[in-house]
């Protein structure tokens, strides 16, 4: 169910947000996100035109209205936990992957190439 968040800032609020999108000393995310409430502002814009003005999805305005309305300004404007990839290698790999680097490259070799220390990372894996 698509629920319609009215936002009605105060002028504290106004204020802050002002300052956020002005100084440009913030992230891009909290700007955008400061710029999508000061427009959302008892419905001066439709929430396409916010889109199209500030350059993010429908969802996104969505997104930040509700955070607004539920949790309050704060919790609008901040990034949320982003997950990221799980790590690829443990701590003794990446250790054993670093020192393979810092040493002497292979016979007839001048450096060290990423293909040269994969196969010899994976040969020196299998080892143990």
């Amino acid at each position: 169910m698509n629920r319609k968040y009215l936002i009605e800032l105060t002028a504290e609020e106004k204020e802050n947000l002002k300052s956020i999108t002005s100084k440009g000393k913030e992230s891009a995310r909290k700007i955008k996100r400061a710029q999508i409430l000061l427009m959302a502002d008892k419905l001066a814009y439709q929430d396409k035109a916010i889109a199209e003005s500030i350059g993010v999805s429908t969802s996104t305005i969505f997104r930040t209205k509700r955070d607004f309305v539920v949790q309050g300004l704060d919790f609008a404007l901040e990034e949320g936990k982003r997950p990221g990839a799980p790590r690829k290698l443990v701590a003794n790999q990446e250790a054993l992957l670093v020192s393979l680097a810092c040493t002497k490259p292979p016979e007839g070799c001048c450096g060290w190439t990423l293909e040269l220390l994969t196969d010899e990372f994976i040969a020196l894996i299998n080892k143990w």
